[in-house]
């Protein structure tokens, strides 16, 4: 059996990650989405291992000193982390799995695991990104423009990627990401092995 590989999708505030995301996952039974470990308290509705794994800030500290986690930040007071458990119990399942993360938590990723995959998904234009932004009617005028700039910023490290998708409609993303995802099950490497490993 194959074993799974890691995505990292990453993108700008706006892009429509999650619903090319939920998209790709309607039609794709051997995906796992990588859930978060965080040490803030569940909101309402939030369920423990789907939504985040919910852990004790004493045990999160506890999971760094033993190297548990891809990569993990601190932000308004909470940590937010990526377990490395149940990514590798996952790909040893066969599944491929997507890790929805920022670029800073990509890059400590990378430098664990630099053959994990980064794809990069991007507006049509600044002019879409803005109006998808305004049109959520969650931000004020400025903060769309923070986003705005944080996103300029984000764009400058795409070349980092090793693909880049652009969103100009949910079909043609998912379509992308399917092609992509196939493409790396194609290396000659992988495909080799599976040959070998039947004899």
């Amino acid at each position: 059996m194959r074993r799974g590989k890691t995505f990292i999708i990453s993108g700008p505030s706006g892009v429509g990650k999650s619903t090319v995301l939920h998209a790709l996952f309607a039609d794709w039974n051997d995906l796992y989405f990588s859930v978060s470990a965080t040490t803030r308290a569940p909101r309402v509705g939030e369920v423990d291992g789907k939504d985040y794994h919910f852990i004790a800030a004493e045990q999160f500290r506890a999971m760094i000193e033993k190297d548990a986690f891809l990569e993990y930040a601190e932000y308004v007071g909470n940590f937010y982390g990526t377990p490395k458990k149940y990514v590798d119990e996952a790909m040893e399942a066969g599944r491929d799995v997507i890790l929805d993360i920022e670029i800073q938590g990509a890059t400590q990723v990378c430098e664990k695991r630099p053959e994990t995959v980064r794809i990069f998904i991007a507006p049509p234009s600044w002019e879409e990104l803005e109006r998808r932004l305004t049109a959520r009617g969650t931000d004020t005028p400025e903060k769309v423009q923070k986003r705005l700039l944080r996103a300029k910023v984000e764009m400058e490290t795409a070349g980092n990627y090793d693909y880049f998708v652009i969103n100009d409609t949910v079909e043609n993303a998912v379509s992308e990401l399917r092609a992509i995802m196939c493409a790396e099950h194609c290396k000659p490497n992988e495909r080799m092995n599976q040959i070998m490993n039947q004899q």
